[in-house]
């Protein structure tokens, strides 16, 4: 026990013996009793303390110190406000940004604008924490989702949270849904008109028959290309969190592919252009194919006829392989580009289903891509033609 220790149990030594004779001289058992008691209490409270007092003076010392209110909301990306009494207390600077720098100090209902958030925010739902959804702040039909959770000292957050990714993708899958089912529902149409036709014998000659059959045929073949389209997109997107692991040679595989479109390219040149000693990858070699594939079949169908399509393998950076198709057709308007691998999107959609398109390719070579952690680059100039190139890294 230490010197302040020494000190305390003196002290309470001192009380003890004081209740003790102030017991004697009581002469009362009752009050003799109190005060011994009291006395014993006294000391055993100072002898208790003085442990903890002399640990607190080993103890080594951390100081921590929390941010205070606005320093804290400001490490937010969100909008958010403290409000008391219907006044805005604090706002960071994403709500300043958002409703203006004057609503700190103004009314919470003026400083949001908006007939649904008036009752929330002026208290009358409770103190039960309320989330509703906005529309138009900042942006005219930017959604918004706000919410008011009461505070220990009698104040209220008001978190605003930006809901527009959120429904870009509901209504993408919205679209998806709607265009899936016209694609299919156009040749499905057609078959079954076809059909009725042919029931009848009689009205229909050999060679209107053979027409129609090969006319069948071809939508048939398209409802089927869809299909194909449609759960290969789907198993892509299934593994799209899971990073291939295996090493794949583009060199080979450009020939393998090469060759199985040659039929296709119709005496077309299909020419490689490596600048590259070896192109390893890490990859799913089935998916790097189809992305491949993907990327020469658009090229030979929107290049003009007798143009070569190039494919081309280089260094994008030390640790990137780029691999680049480049054909010489119509080229794509400017405006076009950043939605070329959105799902059915077609520039000309009449000639887009007249040369056998489904609108999916370069969906699937986008996901694809984003699979294996590449970049995605598309570049064109009208009436030169178009160029698209996949950066991968090595293995």
């Amino acid at each position: 026990m230490g010197n302040n220790g020494i000190a305390r149990g003196i002290a309470a030594a001192a009380i003890a013996a004081l209740g003790v004779a102030a017991a004697s001289w009581a002469g009362a058992t009752p009050v003799a009793a109190f005060l011994a008691v009291l006395a014993g209490a006294g000391a055993f409270a100072l002898m208790k303390t003085a442990a903890p007092a002399e640990a607190v003076e080993t103890a080594p010392q951390v100081e921590t110190q929390l941010p205070e209110g606005p320093d804290l909301l400001a490490a937010f990306g969100e909008p958010l406000l403290v409000v008391r009494d219907r006044r805005v207390l604090i706002a960071n600077d994403a709500a300043r940004a958002l409703l203006g720098d004057h609503i700190e100090g103004a009314d919470v209902r003026l400083a949001i604008r908006h007939p649904a958030a008036a009752e929330p925010l002026a208290g009358e739902g409770g103190d039960a924490p309320v989330s509703i959804e906005l529309v138009g702040l900042g942006e005219l039909g930017r959604p918004w989702e706000m919410a008011v959770a009461p505070l220990p000292d009698g104040s209220r957050l008001v978190r605003l949270a930006d809901q527009s990714q959120a429904r870009a993708a509901e209504q993408m899958r919205v679209d998806f849904v709607a265009n899936a089912s016209h694609e299919l529902r156009t040749p499905l149409a057609t078959l079954l008109g076809f059909i009725e036709t042919l029931q009848d014998e009689e009205a229909v000659d050999p060679e209107t028959r053979q027409r129609f059959v090969a006319i069948m045929s071809g939508e048939a073949t398209r409802m089927r290309d869809l299909l194909d389209d449609l759960m290969s997109l789907s198993r892509i997107e299934a593994e799209r969190f899971a990073l291939p692991r295996d090493r794949v040679d583009l060199i080979p595989l450009i020939d393998e592919v090469k060759t199985a479109l040659k039929p296709l390219a119709k005496g077309r040149a299909l020419r490689v252009e490596n600048e590259l000693d070896e192109a390893l990858v890490g990859g799913d070699r089935v998916q790097l194919g189809q992305m491949l594939n993907n990327l020469i079949v658009n090229a030979i169908k929107y290049g003009r006829p007798g143009t070569p399509v190039r494919i081309r393998l280089d260094e994008a950076a030390p640790d990137l392989v780029r691999l680049s198709v480049v054909d010489q057709g119509d080229g794509i308007p400017a405006d076009h580009i950043p939605r070329l691998t959105e799902r059915f999107y077609r520039v000309d959609p009449g000639r887009s289903r007249s040369v056998g398109g489904t609108g999916l390719g370069l969906a699937i070579v986008k996901h694809i891509v984003l699979r294996h952690r590449g970049r995605l680059d598309i570049a064109s100039e009208p009436g030169e033609g178009t160029t698209v190139s996949v950066s991968l890294p090595r293995a």
